[in-house]
């Protein structure tokens, strides 16, 4: 009775709209309730279908699957249906007579049910949207870029089009939405000024719109991570939405959010921290093998060791159902993890092995470095990705893909290069970038070494391709005349090569390029300074300057790699003071906005540098601050993690050192004694050598201590004592342990008084190594934490002796005479 109740009132329903319509079909198919009735309406009449019917019909039929669960679409069975293939052939035949609208919602549509890019409706739809582009309005433009996107056609020449109309129109364009779409469908082919252009028009539309949904959000961040532009202010701009949202975000969206901004190296703590929360809520309820791999790839690493069990431990049940792309993301999650769970390991290996001849020849790349850096032990698939990884380099014509491919080679347990492969490589490098040679330069110093193991022959021929590559790398170099693309490519760059080959070349570039330093590229020329740690003093001249005169435009968050190469170099500008005071001044307003790991890093950076800003410090060294520190500390890579916990000591003991008057306790004791008994006491040939000449200066071995570590675990090579007459004190004539932190007080001078266990007047030595890695690249001088070091034992009351490794090699001290008058100069002929 009921069903022909609802029978009745639709047909009513029905009979009354017709008279108040002229189209009864249309009224037909807007009472349908499913994709059934659509086909059938559309099999029975298709002879009376127009134009606006097809795109109703198409529209309908979507709207139908978008309310559906991804599990539960039928979008195949719709795509192969006898009547959608006939809808699909009058869509073609009324494409001219197609409103605007119409002809991007049909072609958007379409791409929903997959239908090829080579179909003929597909091409015919796109051919007549590129005709109508100027005359699109921004939504209608925004939806085609998307369905462009789509066909992967990122860089042909109607996106470059689209373009041009987003640039004439983008002052009238209010719609972030739109905006959005538009940014990651033509980020392509943009020019910086219209990069700059839209960033702009973002932020502002951001600001106005107040809460948005937040795949507008996710969408400009895409944007960021395709151009590979780290914006930070509409960065925390997106941020503070996707926070504001997060309990209405879901979990895929998360991760697809968490990996952007891991491209970007850009983070934020309390959304990270916010959105660890909130994928371990779902971790049970994670049922779906996609879903499972997103969230498997996001939450690993940042997890604890619990959560990461439990994570390998599901991973081991469901791998055998993962697709190969799902697979290789678990084995690229593993290493970021530093996965040991061998057996899951070989697992995935061996699934691995069935799948290998599906991967991309980057993906080869991939999941050789992965099973190399893993140890993992499974002779069959490291002899087939030999083999894949051989053809694939000699088929390839792209040079950042046979840079990769040749690198990756050298890592199997038993390369082998044959004469194609060194013509293969030896042809690729007047093609390559910086960061490409690298690459190679590795690649070849490593078959070098192999070389001269087994073949003479082939030594020769590997040197003779090292020299040409130097030679194609200096010459790009010296061919550069932008120093922000020669900055794009230094940023990848590492090893021996660049400090070896290339350096100073790289630095005469900077010189001859020296105009073009702004405030917008100079954190990258800081960074690339404080990895080479190459001292020169005309281009951190620039930087100062640079700095000081724009300090107002530049993000408060870039000051710490804006001050670091003259902090870890030790260089003191003509300005430094007003420098420094500069940018302290311009982050000191926004503490609350970095995130804790960083401020960490700023205030021993600075503390360094001797700068000890009071309301910096008492941010740090509060209770809250520390929670805040400690739960940020969980979500970070284990070697980022063990430096922050060491520069947190380093701050605490310089503070603690050398700003009493803050009342900051020490708090590091039982961190440090953890960490020195993980250290290895054992000293090297040159300390053994030292050591006994000091012995023999001092009259017997007994005179000097080896490994001392002192009042807040500072580390000295060796310790002995001078009494007030300068004569040396043996430790075997009393209990001349290192000082005791109870025995030391300080004085009105804010200097730390004798301790009681010396005699009266005599004083402690410390001797100290200070290897290649204590000097600038380039120079004798001195980097900043070895002075730091210095400053602070003679604060404990210590008269130092830094012995150079300069001039311990040098040729002016060659023999053992030199050595020990060199020594002896230094313990006794230089004021105590």
């Amino acid at each position: 009775m009921f069903r022909c109740l609802s029978r009745c009132r639709l047909s009513l329903r029905i009979n009354q709209t017709r008279f108040m319509t002229t189209d009864p079909l249309l009224d037909q198919l807007k009472t349908c309730v499913g994709e059934d009735q659509v086909l059938q309406l559309i099999g029975k009449n298709k002879a009376k279908l127009s134009v606006t019917h097809v795109g109703y019909a198409i529209n309908m039929l979507w709207h139908f699957q978008k309310e559906k669960a991804n599990t539960q679409r039928t979008i195949d069975q719709i795509r192969h249906h006898p009547d959608f293939i006939a809808l699909r052939i009058l869509a073609e035949n009324k494409i001219d007579l197609m409103d605007d609208n119409i002809l991007v919602e049909t072609l958007y549509n379409m791409l929903r049910f997959n239908v090829e890019e080579h179909d003929s409706l597909i091409q015919q739809l796109v051919v007549e949207g590129w005709k109508r582009l100027e005359g699109f309005n921004v939504s209608e433009l925004s939806k085609f870029s998307v369905c462009l996107t789509e066909q992967h056609m990122n860089t042909s020449p109607i996106i470059g089009q689209i373009a041009s109309i987003v640039d004439k129109r983008l002052d009238d364009l209010q719609d972030a939405r739109i905006l959005s779409s538009l940014m990651v469908s033509i980020c392509a082919v943009i020019s910086p000024r219209l990069r700059d252009r839209l960033i702009e028009k973002a932020e502002s539309l951001m600001d106005a719109t107040g809460n948005c949904h937040f795949n507008q959000p996710r969408r400009i961040v895409q944007f960021l991570r395709n151009i590979k532009y780290t914006h930070r202010p509409l960065l925390e701009k997106c941020t503070q939405r996707f926070i504001q949202g997060i309990n209405e975000m879901d979990p895929e969206i998360l991760c697809i959010v968490i990996g952007l901004y891991q491209s970007l190296q850009f983070h934020n703590s309390d959304f990270r921290l916010m959105a660890k929360a909130r994928l371990l809520e779902v971790i049970d309820q994670c049922h779906d093998i996609g879903n499972f791999t997103k969230l498997f790839a996001t939450l690993g690493p940042m997890a604890n060791q619990e959560i990461r069990e439990k994570l390998e431990e599901d991973a081991m049940s469901v791998v055998d159902k993962m697709s190969p792309q799902q697979i290789m993301a678990i084995l690229g999650t593993l290493e970021e993890m530093e996965c040991r769970n061998i057996t899951l390991i070989q697992k995935v290996a061996s699934l691995l092995h069935k799948y290998l001849d599906f991967y991309r020849p980057i993906d080869l790349a991939k999941v050789t470095q992965a099973l190399v850096f893993m140890h993992c032990q499974t002779p069959e698939v490291f002899a087939q990705l030999q083999k894949l990884l051989i053809r694939s380099l000699k088929a390839s014509f792209i040079p950042s893909e046979v840079a990769r491919l040749t690198r990756v080679l050298t890592m199997l347990p038993s390369p082998r290069v044959d004469e194609e492969i060194i013509s293969k490589v030896e042809a690729t490098l007047p093609q390559c970038s910086l960061s490409d040679l690298s690459t190679l330069a590795m690649a070849i110093i490593k078959w070098m070494r192999i070389g001269t193991m087994s073949h003479h022959s082939s030594s020769i021929a590997y040197g003779n391709l090292l020299k040409k590559l130097n030679s194609c790398g200096l010459k790009r170099i010296q061919q550069i005349d932008s120093i922000d693309l020669f900055l794009d490519e230094l940023k990848y760059m590492t090893g021996d090569w660049l400090e070896e080959v290339l350096l100073g070349e790289t630095i005469n570039t900077f010189d001859r390029l020296l105009d073009q330093v702004t405030w917008q590229n100079i954190p990258d020329i800081a960074l690339f300074i404080t990895r080479t740690h190459y001292l020169h003093p005309p281009l951190l001249d620039k930087i100062a300057s640079v700095t000081m005169e724009n300090i107002s435009k530049i993000h408060y968050s870039a000051t710490y790699a804006i001050l670091l190469p003259f902090i870890v170099l030790n260089y003191e500008s003509t300005q430094c003071d007003e420098f420094f005071d500069a940018c302290i001044q311009h982050f000191l307003p926004h503490l609350n906005s970095f995130d804790p790991h960083l401020l960490v890093l700023i205030g021993y950076a600075l503390a360094v540098a001797e700068y000890f800003p009071e309301e910096l410090i008492k941010t740090i060294f509060n209770i809250d601050f520390l929670g805040k520190l400690d739960a940020q500390l969980e979500t970070l890579p284990d070697a980022l993690n063990i430096r922050i916990r060491l520069r947190l000591m380093q701050l605490n003991r310089a503070v603690c050192l050398e700003c009493p008057e803050y009342q900051i306790p020490w708090f590091h004791d039982r961190y440090c004694q953890q960490v020195q008994r993980k250290v290895n006491g054992s000293i090297n040939s040159v300390q053994r050598q030292i050591h006994q000449l000091l012995g023999e200066i001092l009259g017997g071995i007994n005179y000097v201590k080896v490994s001392v570590m002192t009042p807040y675990y500072h580390s000295i090579d060796f310790e002995c004592v001078l009494d007030k007459n300068k004569k040396p004190i043996p430790y075997m004539d009393q209990n001349m342990l290192s000082a005791d932190l109870s025995k030391l007080q300080w004085g009105l001078d804010k200097q730390l008084g004798e301790t009681k266990s010396l005699p009266p007047g005599a004083q402690r030595v410390a001797v100290d190594f200070l290897d290649s890695k204590a000097f600038c690249k380039n120079s004798s001088h001195i980097k900043g934490e070895y002075i730091m070091k210095k400053r602070h034992l003679e604060m404990l009351g210590y008269h130092v002796v830094q012995i150079s490794s300069l001039e311990w090699n040098s040729m002016e001290l060659s023999t053992k005479a030199a050595w020990k008058e060199y020594l002896r100069k230094n313990l006794f002929e230089n004021d105590l």
